[in-house]
């Protein structure tokens, strides 16, 4: 590729869904420093479609989301993402205050339904006496999501450069100047989606962070002796300690929530994590435990308000910021992919992402 416009740092799913709907109308370079792209966050998802996930700033995008990956654009994609699930939070006595938060926050926005938690797990000891159903919830096809972004962007003329990793980046006239493990590109913009590794960018670049925080999220993989049948739905705890989601047969996906600060890392789960896990599952559900099939953890990247950066940094021209996705990065790709391109074009919003507040995710709001 000559001299690209746009040169995308992370090959994850923020890069790739960025970079596939800019390379229609721009030459567009992602570098990956990995080996594969998507190795970190968006390879260690629970691969879930929740609105009330992120909180009320966050579900705009997700609800857009929702609705390009249950019918994509068929020039783009030739199948939906999307399979049922529902979602379940369940409480006990004391946690009234959290239940009617939860409802108070997406009322009028998301479906939820007051119910019997026990009506929908069984084997759900009988202290959990509060629940709410969110019945819009859906599994994602993570993986099938981000190749599907990745050939997309390769299809319209893109390239990615995997075991690229930044270096340093400067300034220079009407673009940038980077320098990689393999050399020297030049560029007219420089996105920032690397995740995790945001704030080093940043750095490297000349550019002060915004406060971007990795936290280390760790989840196992239990086997059951008598998982009971049927469609289980997500079941997360309203004080958020725990959450578990039914993975196959007779398998769940389960994490005490952590939320551990960490350096940018390969990330690594922590036996006291697991424990924790465990515990809290066993106090949640009668379910007897077989065997830990698998372990693994992941960092989740949060800015210092929680709510996604995406926009121009206003005190360096022509550096983009697409970061801070924290634990929701997957589920709001197809929308924030709209509004990055939008807003590094200088472009209309797309009327699938016309109502969303702009200015909420603009990193001026830290300057």
């Amino acid at each position: 590729m000559n001299r690209p416009d746009i040169v995308i740092v992370g090959g994850g799913i923020a890069g790739a869904s960025l970079g596939a709907a800019l390379a229609e109308t721009a030459r567009v370079l992602i570098l990956e420093m990995e080996d594969s792209a998507g190795y970190h966050a968006t390879g260690r998802s629970v691969a879930f479609w929740e609105e009330t996930y992120g909180g009320p700033v966050v579900q705009p995008l997700t609800t857009a989301s929702g609705k390009l990956l249950e019918s994509p654009d068929p020039d783009f994609f030739d199948r939906s993402f999307l399979s049922p699930r529902r979602t379940l939070h369940i409480g006990r006595a004391g946690d009234e205050g959290l239940r009617d938060a939860l409802l108070a926050d997406f009322a009028g926005a998301v479906e939820l339904q007051p119910v019997a938690p026990a009506s929908l797990v069984p084997g759900l000891r009988p202290e959990w006496t509060l629940g709410v159903l969110e019945p819009s919830c859906r599994d994602i096809d993570v993986g099938a999501l981000h190749q599907a972004y990745l050939r997309r962007f390769r299809e319209l003329g893109g390239e990615i450069r995997l075991g690229a990793k930044l270096e340093h980046a400067e300034r220079q006239g009407d673009g940038w100047r980077i320098e990689t493990r393999d050399g020297m590109i030049q560029c007219g913009l420089l996105v920032n989606a690397a995740g995790a590794w945001a704030d080093d960018v940043a750095r490297a670049c000349g550019v002060a962070p915004v406060g971007i925080t990795p936290y280390r999220r760790t989840v196992v993989q239990l086997r059951l002796e008598d998982m009971p049948a049927g469609e289980l739905p997500l079941v997360m705890d309203m004080q958020g300690s725990f959450y578990f989601k039914p993975e196959g047969q007779g398998r769940i996906w389960l994490t005490p929530h952590d939320e551990v600060a960490s350096p940018a890392c390969d990330a690594a789960p922590e036996e006291l994590a697991i424990a924790q896990a465990i515990d809290r599952f066993q106090a949640a559900v009668d379910w007897r435990i077989a065997a830990v099939e698998r372990k693994w953890a992941g960092l989740r990247s949060f800015a210092p308000d929680r709510v996604p950066v995406y926009g121009f940094e206003p005190e360096i021209e022509g550096f983009f910021w697409f970061a801070g996705q924290g634990g929701f990065g997957i589920q709001t790709a197809p929308a924030a992919a709209l509004l990055g391109a939008s807003l590094l074009t200088g472009k209309a919003v797309p009327e699938a992402i016309a109502s969303l507040d702009v200015a909420a995710y603009a990193p001026g709001r830290f300057r």
